[in-house]
């Protein structure tokens, strides 16, 4: 994990929740830790990281993720065993 992804992964755990994560730095993470990137339909992404499976949709316009799909993400890399 480089600097970025470490500060990255901190951004993701702080709190408050953050709203200005942008979400091609969480996918370019996710594939840095190994993940599985898949499209869905629309706007989907399924990711598979050490066996934990979720579904997220990519925002759109903004390149923000909400605080909502930062909380979600923050409870998916928790269980794959991803930590600050």
């Amino acid at each position: 994990m480089n600097r970025k992804h470490r500060a990255l992964v901190k951004a993701i755990y702080a709190h408050p929740v953050s709203g200005a994560i942008a979400w091609r730095d969480v996918e370019i993470m996710l594939q840095a830790f190994g993940a599985e990137i898949s499209e869905g339909q629309g706007s989907r992404v399924r990711i598979a990281l050490n066996g934990v499976r979720a579904v997220f949709h990519r925002p759109h316009p903004r390149k923000e993720a909400d605080k909502g799909a930062i909380k979600s993400l923050r409870r998916f890399l928790t269980e794959a065993g991803i930590r600050p």
